[in-house]
């Protein structure tokens, strides 16, 4: 059983065999320098089931027919930093530019597809949602948000968030889309039901989608390949290629490129490609 006072050590095996794992089911490279950051993060999984060694614990996770300590060491592992309105310039470009394209091809009454490929706690897509509903006039629009963590999703789900993380947006968007908390869920935010009831969430793993039998005016895929090798980018990229609509646009992060990548999609801003109409 697990010392209490002492932590486990990380042996370079035991390493090597985390960093295949997280690579094989999701692509994200760890290398080295990440020694501390997996220590620390599988500590509370190695305290959840009583094991002294990571040895023990790794011998668990495999044995899991299930898989389900496999998401948690994933989720575990998964850096899910975002916050609202990340890289505005996106979001200015959909009412630019985008939208407006958007509505001299699509038919009457369809709408418009919106897919936020790593949705992380949920800010993306809602701030999507948010920028959409502002235009005038609005369009109609459907958002589904995907992530490979769990975790991650439940949060997103709950659309509950600290008040220090939106403090710094105008107080027309906090008062338009957002409900303060009040008595014990003072100090907390929830997006407002009108923004909400635009966004599905999906669990999926970009690396093991084949075809989910619909194409997206818009994809936003934001930092995450930034985690991802060459390798992994291309398939990924691929992917991402076959969901998005003729004349549809892909956002990725201004820390990402497509330098290298083989692709048929058009350059227009700043980590923002265009699928050619034909």
């Amino acid at each position: 059983m697990l010392d209490m006072e002492r932590e486990a050590v990380l042996t370079d095996r035991d390493l090597g065999q985390i960093v295949r794992l997280v690579y094989d089911r999701s692509g994200i490279t760890l290398h080295e320098g990440k020694r501390s950051l997996v220590t620390a993060r599988l500590q509370k999984r190695l305290r959840v089931h009583g094991f002294g060694t990571f040895t023990d614990y790794l011998k668990h996770v495999e044995g899991d027919a299930s898989g389900g300590e496999l998401v948690e060491l994933l989720d575990a592992i998964a850096t899910n930093h975002t916050y609202f309105f990340r890289e505005e310039q996106h979001f200015a470009l959909l009412g630019s530019r985008v939208v407006p394209e958007w509505r001299a091809r699509a038919a009457a009454g369809e709408p418009m597809r919106v897919w936020s490929a790593a949705c992380s706690t949920g800010e993306e897509p809602y701030t999507l949602a948010m920028t959409l509903r502002d235009l005038a006039p609005a369009p109609e629009f459907t958002i589904v948000a995907s992530d490979l963590s769990t975790k991650a999703l439940r949060a997103a789900k709950a659309a509950t968030y600290k008040v220090q993380g939106v403090e710094s947006l105008p107080r027309e968007t906090l008062r338009a889309h957002f409900e303060r908390g009040m008595g014990a869920q003072a100090g907390l935010v929830r997006v407002a039901a009108h923004v909400r009831k635009h966004v599905t969430f999906r669990n999926l793993n970009l690396l093991e989608i084949g075809d989910l039998r619909e194409r997206y005016d818009v994809v936003f895929c934001r930092n995450v390949m930034i985690y991802f090798d060459k390798h992994i980018q291309q398939r990924v990229v691929s992917m991402l290629e076959r969901h998005i609509a003729p004349g549809g646009y892909l956002f990725i992060s201004h820390a990402e490129s497509l330098n290298g990548i083989s692709h048929g999609l058009k350059w227009v801003a700043p980590a923002v490609y265009q699928r050619v109409a034909k």
